[in-house]
């Protein structure tokens, strides 16, 4: 069992503890998926039925379903599941509420546990849920969860809103090292959006900021089919960055998405041997082969189904010291320079657009001129790291 600090108290555990008056008498509207439970696992929405006078009306799903059981980028329908409320989806035919799904709603309520990445979509859906309660006239209420990443560290580039989308709608890092309550407050304080709601964070009790999640004693429940823990939600944040590489598996259709990462083209061993020397902090490698596959709710057709791939398998030795994004960013380095540039290069530029949106800046590509990844950053991001860290600390919650 993982050693932690604190039994940290998440927002639903203080809302149902002891703010019950802030939604007695309400007709309320839901935004949450399959980790909006409580700290022993009883989900919100069977807590909220439960209590009296309190009308839960609509519930909305992000991305991956209510149940988080959808692949990533796959369209969803509202559902209907017995004893509750239509469940409105917004990742099919519409991402922010339509003011037919807000009628009669007096509160809106959000509760997802999110992992701390700029191009997690959650956060995209929490900001047109409030502004659409904003033009509605509604007020929401968001119960706050831990960031899985901690709250100390930001890592990557501010995303240049030039490059603004689903994936990326606010000017924060890839790591931005918010809780989604201080993130909430932020939207709302700096304007990126163009209705304001009225907003009530409910705090946690018992997190700070140096915690990551296995210090917390809550359990952990899959924010998403592809990240089945805290290693792989530590990954993400730079691994993901190899989604926009069309001839490199970034490990989707296998049971270690983000972990493993390679090709039928890549020699698995040299590639395990360069990343292990440029000795990278908190992190080393091996070489691994695997073949992806088709899985029901996890990965449809996946890069290089049913094919022999090689490649590397990621292990993370030291949440403290790891940099996720520098981290992907010299994996990306290391290709290019082991096979100058044919495949990663040219294949890169065809993708121009998705890269851009996930790194959020179009000076990545420059990465594959300047040999150092850090020094890179530090030249081209300091400046927009240090004005977002001295935005930020406006809107922090915990020490």
């Amino acid at each position: 069992m993982e050693k932690y600090k604190n039994q940290v108290r998440t927002g639903l555990d203080i809302l149902i503890s002891e703010k019950l008056e802030l939604i007695k008498g309400k007709n309320i509207g839901l935004v949450t998926n399959q980790t909006g439970v409580d700290r022993i696992g009883i989900p919100n929405y069977k807590i909220l039925i439960k209590l009296d006078d309190v009308h839960l009306k609509a519930i909305f799903a992000p991305e991956h379903g209510f149940f988080g059981d959808i692949s990533a980028g796959q369209k969803i329908d509202n559902q209907s599941v017995k004893d509750l409320p239509t469940i409105y989806s917004l990742y099919g035919k519409t991402r922010k509420p339509t003011p037919v799904m807000l009628e009669d709603l007096d509160l809106i309520i959000y509760d997802i546990q999110d992992v701390g990445t700029r191009f997690y979509t959650y956060i995209s859906t929490l900001g047109l849920v409030m502004e659409a309660a904003g033009e509605a006239g509604i007020p929401v209420i968001v119960l706050d969860r831990p960031n899985p990443l901690g709250g100390e560290k930001i890592e990557g580039p501010v995303l240049n809103m030039k490059f603004k989308s689903f994936i990326g709608m606010y000017p924060i890092p890839i790591r931005y090292g918010l809780t989604v309550g201080e993130l909430a407050k932020m939207i709302i304080g700096e304007e990126w959006i163009s209705a304001i709601p009225n907003l009530t964070v409910i705090e946690m009790e018992g997190w700070e900021r140096d915690m990551y999640f296995n210090e917390t004693g809550l359990p952990w429940i899959n924010p998403s089919p592809n990240i089945p823990d805290l290693e792989t939600a530590f990954l993400y944040p730079g691994m993901a960055l190899l989604e926009a590489i069309p001839i490199v598996s970034e490990g989707r259709g296998t049971e270690q998405p983000f972990k493993w990462i390679g090709a039928p083209w890549i020699d698995g061993e040299k590639l395990a041997e360069q990343m292990n020397n440029a000795k990278l902090p908190g992190i080393v490698f091996e070489p691994v082969s695997f073949v992806p596959a088709s899985i029901k709710g996890k990965a449809i057709s996946p890069k290089f189904m049913n094919e022999q791939c090689y490649g590397i398998k990621s292990t993370v030795t030291d949440y403290e010291s790891f940099k996720p994004v520098y981290t992907g960013l010299n994996l990306i380095v290391a290709l290019n320079a082991m096979y100058q540039g044919e495949k990663i290069g040219g294949v890169i530029k065809a993708d121009s657009q998705y890269l851009t949106k996930l790194f959020g800046d179009s000076m990545i590509y420059e990465i594959f001129y300047f040999p150092d990844p850090d020094a890179y950053h530090d030249r081209k991001y300091r400046r927009l790291s240090n004005n977002y860290e001295k935005t930020m600390k406006k809107y922090l919650l915990y020490d």
